[in-house]
């Protein structure tokens, strides 16, 4: 998978998996032995959803609550309009009346009436490390949540729900964050320039090579930017005369990039696998629209851990469907990378895949490495080619030296190459944590 040109999608043959599994598997310590396309015997934990159904009356009373918010929204504008209630929104001003509103009154219609009836408790600002526990600034609204003033007051030992600091390893200082401490020293706080021109340091190289060690892969590149690593990458690996079958779940950053690619895009139902095969047999059996030509490539958009959901890609089976039709798989492992699997190396440890199997493995620092940015890996001639046409590499200042130098740190610790067990212990801690609902029936 090099070119957004790429070669025709043509057929190829699969081992019905589930009769497979009815016939030849075996049981043995909860875990299945399934037999894989290229022959190779791989253990693997069944995934097991199980979301549980709202109650009707549930449902019935949030979809009225709703409706009564929209009333009573209406009632409060129609009394701002009229200058009975005073309006604390931004208008524009009366002589820009003439020009093309910013925005029509009813885009931030639920920001204005329900979304601020409740705005003091969301968006608080932490004046702390993310950990388990975190301090909180108090704040209070003279104007029902309008505007905001600080007390001065710091609220203490808050509990965290809502932080990507998965492995705990943004926390505060101490004596194995010496190598950040130094790399921000020697070679200051930013590069100020692209890849592509004076923007590619040492730390860069090994962080590149730490990466691929790590995910098993020959070749890998970093990113300053998480969501750019999707929205600025997907377009240089498929353009027009291209499928891209993507899961209805997926995250906005994968949508974005599909959507800028120009290529044709396809959703399938969250890992539903007859609804994905439908797809790739009409893909091959049809081709483009109109022309009837053969696609050149056909991409497939998936995710390790729905962020949302918390739901696993059933990894195994869409392998095997990407190779009975030809097909290129793209895996973002930005919430399964360091958290999921025996040693943290993401989805494909989880099943005991062959890292060969995945075509392209993408994936986020900001999450169980506690820094910020993102990478591309896979084989040696996709990387290269992502360094020539990659938007980001060409246009978008490097990752941060001591950035990188953090991610060097965590992942060093998570592999055991820091001369320590730490990461052995983090990954035990994961794995007796409480079982979160994607983990259930497993």
């Amino acid at each position: 998978m090099v070119d957004p040109g790429g070669g025709a999608v043509c057929n190829g043959t699969l081992h019905n998996q589930s009769d497979h599994c009815h016939r030849k598997n075996c049981t043995r310590n909860g875990m299945v032995k399934e037999a894989q396309q290229n022959g190779n015997s791989n253990f693997y934990k069944p995934v097991v959803e199980s979301f549980e159904e709202a109650p009707l009356h549930v449902m019935v009373f949030t979809y009225l609550g709703y409706g009564i918010g929209t009333l009573f929204g209406y009632l409060r504008d129609f009394l701002r309009n009229w200058g009975i209630e005073k309006c604390n929104a931004a208008i524009e001003r009366e002589e820009q009346k003439d020009f093309v509103p910013l925005y029509q009154s009813f885009e931030n219609f639920y920001t204005r009436n329900l979304y601020m009836r409740i705005r003091d408790n969301w968006n608080r600002p932490i004046c702390s490390a993310p950990g388990a526990l975190f301090d909180v600034m108090e704040r209070v609204s003279d104007d029902y949540n309008w505007t905001f003033r600080f007390t001065g007051r710091i609220i203490k030992d808050v509990i965290n729900m809502g932080s990507y600091n998965f492995l705990g390893l943004a926390a505060k200082y101490d004596e194995s964050m010496k190598t950040v401490k130094d790399a921000l020293e020697t070679y200051g706080l930013g590069v100020g320039s692209t890849r592509h021109e004076m923007g590619t340091l040492d730390k860069h190289k090994e962080l590149e090579d730490l990466v691929a060690k790590f995910l098993n892969v020959e070749a890998a590149m970093v990113f300053g930017m998480g969501f750019a690593t999707n929205s600025m990458n997907i377009p240089a690996l498929v353009g027009k005369g291209c499928l891209i079958l993507s899961d209805e779940l997926n995250h906005a950053s994968l949508v974005l990039g599909a959507r800028l690619s120009g290529a044709t895009i396809r959703i399938f139902k969250h890992n539903n696998m007859q609804s994905l095969e439908k797809l790739l047999r009409d893909a091959v059996i049809y081709g483009q629209p109109r022309t009837r030509r053969a696609w050149k490539k056909i991409l497939i958009l998936v995710e390790g851990i729905y962020s949302m959901e918390g739901s696993i890609v059933r990894l195994p089976q869409i392998v095997a469907l990407k190779k009975k039709y030809k097909a290129y798989l793209y895996v973002d492992e930005a919430h399964s990378i360091g958290s999921l699997g025996p040693t943290g190396r993401g989805v494909m440890e989880f099943f005991a895949m062959d890292p060969r199997d995945i075509d392209v493995f993408m994936g986020t620092f900001t999450k169980s490495f506690g820094a910020s940015g993102g990478y591309i890996a896979g084989r040696k001639d996709l990387v290269d080619y992502l360094r020539a046409h990659s938007h980001s590499a060409a246009y978008a200042t490097s990752m941060s030296p001591p950035i990188a130098e953090q991610i060097i740190r965590a992942m060093k610790l998570i592999m055991g190459l820091d001369g320590t067990t730490q990461g052995e212990e983090l990954e035990l801690q994961k794995d007796e944590m409480p079982c979160p609902r994607w983990q259930r029936g497993f």
